[in-house]
């Protein structure tokens, strides 16, 4: 699986090929974490960080079920799904990576039709093109008692424009996954949750028994310190006023970074996000590895998704945007 953010050459200085917030590190959430008592072990059942996500969302705290990562999430819904007798699984044409090799490495038979799925994976804003997911509203409404609709919303918190497609009334109905770190500038700290639907609070039902197997396969201590202060955190008002305030910042650059790409001659694609797809001119795309090298930018190839030639750009500072402009005046200067 191929991924964004550093590599064997380290991190990169001018680092477009992650979504994460590039006004982050969020301070106050960072400063929670650099204060984490890491002298003892986490409260193992996480009853008080389970409240106050609980709070946050405005849900019973038996709903929230706390992970190690998005991925980790990804890992234990997959085995528990399978465990419990699901055999088949459907994700969007563009979908990360690992919902798929999970699925393959847990006997999970793929299906090129929602509707005849048990377990489905879905994602709002989608990655790599940052927009609602198709038909996610009437997936939601006309989904069964026996499937498991799985909504990745990391990078709801990073919306910069249009809305979700599912309202306060509809959540409820799917397993909400949040990783909060990317909104926050941490991606470093692994730490996520999931809200389970309200049926989930009825022991008899499937809900309830898949939470259940969930909590029991979660290893001891899913969760150090430093994640429970980033999740902590993350429900401060202060927090989510700074989140706020770097979503303006984020659109302004959005809309810098738009216009460099038009001034360079690539194409784009319109998406709701910090991010973006573009595709640089045929001439350029063999200077991506030499900027890599050169002058420490980076760009997500987005082949792995099924669009060769384009890339995806995690919005970034004027600074480095001008960065990248430098690097690429120079490698068309120098053919």
């Amino acid at each position: 699986m191929q991924h964004g953010g550093p590599d064997a050459h380290g991190v990169p200085r001018h680092d477009f090929s992650t979504n994460t917030n590039a006004c982050g590190p969020c301070p106050e959430a960072l400063s929670w974490v650099q204060a984490a008592d890491v002298t003892h072990y986490p409260d193992p059942g996480y009853a008080h960080l389970r409240q106050r996500l609980a709070e946050f969302h405005q849900v019973e705290p038996q709903r929230i079920v706390i992970m190690g990562s998005a991925s980790e999430a990804m890992v234990r819904l997959s085995v528990a799904t399978r465990r419990l007798g699901l055999q088949r699984v459907w994700f969007p044409e563009q979908h990360y990576g690992d919902v798929e090799r999970l699925a393959q490495a847990v006997g999970l038979e793929a299906v090129s039709r929602h509707e005849s799925a048990q377990l489905l994976w879905c994602c709002e804003p989608s990655t790599p093109e940052g927009r609602s997911q198709e038909g996610l509203l009437e997936l939601v409404r006309t989904q069964s008692t026996s499937q498991v609709v799985v909504l990745d919303c990391a990078y709801e918190p990073l919306r910069l424009s249009g809305t979700s497609s599912l309202s306060e009334a509809e959540r409820p109905h799917v397993w909400q996954l949040w990783s909060p770190n990317k909104a926050l500038g941490m991606t470093g700290v692994r730490a996520a949750y999931l809200i389970a639907p309200h049926s989930a609070l009825d022991p008899s039902d499937f809900a309830a028994r898949l939470g259940s197997l969930m909590q029991w396969l979660a290893p001891s201590w899913p969760v150090g310190a430093q994640g429970v202060a980033m999740l902590e955190a993350w429900c401060l008002p202060s927090v989510q006023r700074w989140l706020v305030n770097s979503r303006q910042s984020l659109v302004r650059w959005k809309q810098q970074q738009l216009a460099l790409c038009e001034r360079l001659g690539w194409a784009t694609k319109a998406s709701d996000t910090n991010y973006h797809l573009a595709q640089p001119l045929e001439s350029d795309a063999p200077g991506i590895a030499v900027w890599r090298q050169a002058h420490g930018i980076k760009l997500r190839d987005a082949s792995s998704f099924g669009l060769a030639g384009w890339v995806r750009m995690g919005v970034l500072s004027p600074g480095s945007q001008q960065q990248l402009l430098r690097a690429v005046t120079q490698w068309r200067e120098r053919k």
